[in-house]
């Protein structure tokens, strides 16, 4: 899989170089490539943005330079998707992290300031945002989406390891212990010591339905509902 970022910000993506994204792209599972966006400006200031038609504070970024940039990604990967990263997208999640992680490739477009030009949606798959707040930019957006894709993809983790992460099937995370068995008075669960995997399996399922239905209720009720269709709370939307 190749994904391509597009940012006013290149030096920002150290994270993208360590743990689990580095050894997917040391073992060539996914190409990673942070451009630049005045890179594809015309003018000797390497302007990217501009003031809004109609007033406002702030600066917009403006549509030919991400268009430049979008068409020259194409030209080497051209059935990459298109995604903007941007507070009024759609709310990402793991089912949509799962869907992309099976495209050819991606392009995210790092949304910046007051906003981008409102034709730059025009040659965009996705718009996505990963959560009701605003930040900065949309460089550590990209780097949510680039990190939860990246992990999903065959062999960059063991086989069964996603199955088990919070989210699967609605269902969050059970509580995960290590040595020491006892600390400061806090005990492992007898179960998880029991050596018997039906009983490890079963306390695991009772802990992830206990605890998304006092965190989570929503995927709580999703998750139910699953079950009594006995679709056993596999994602439909």
């Amino acid at each position: 899989m190749r994904i391509d970022i597009i940012t006013i910000f290149p030096d920002i993506f150290v994270p993208l170089d360590v743990s689990i994204v580095k050894r997917a792209v040391d073992k060539g599972m996914v190409e990673i490539n942070i451009w630049n966006l005045r890179d594809f400006t015309k003018d000797k200031h390497k302007k990217v943005d501009d003031t809004p038609y109609g007033g406002g504070k702030g600066m917009v970024l403006r549509c030919e330079p991400v268009f430049a940039a979008v068409e020259h990604i194409k030209k080497e990967n051209k059935n990459s998707k298109v995604i903007l990263t941007t507070p009024q997208g759609t709310l990402f999640n793991q089912n949509l992290a799962k869907k992309l992680s099976k495209t050819p490739g991606l392009i995210i477009i790092c949304g910046h300031y007051e906003g981008v030009d409102e034709r730059v949606c025009s040659i965009v798959d996705y718009e996505i945002s990963i959560g009701d707040y605003v930040l900065t930019g949309g460089e550590l957006p990209a780097m949510v989406i680039t990190d939860c894709v990246v992990r999903l993809l065959p062999g960059v983790l063991p086989e069964e390891a996603p199955v088990y992460d919070s989210f699967h099937q609605y269902l969050l995370d059970w509580p995960s212990y290590t040595k020491p068995s006892v600390f400061k008075g806090m005990r492992v669960p007898d179960d998880l010591l029991s050596g018997n995997h039906k009983k490890i399996a079963q306390w695991r399922k009772t802990q992830a339905e206990k605890r998304t239905k006092e965190r989570r209720p929503v995927l709580y009720r999703r998750y139910v509902k699953g079950e009594q269709n006995g679709q056993k709370g596999n994602r439909r939307d």
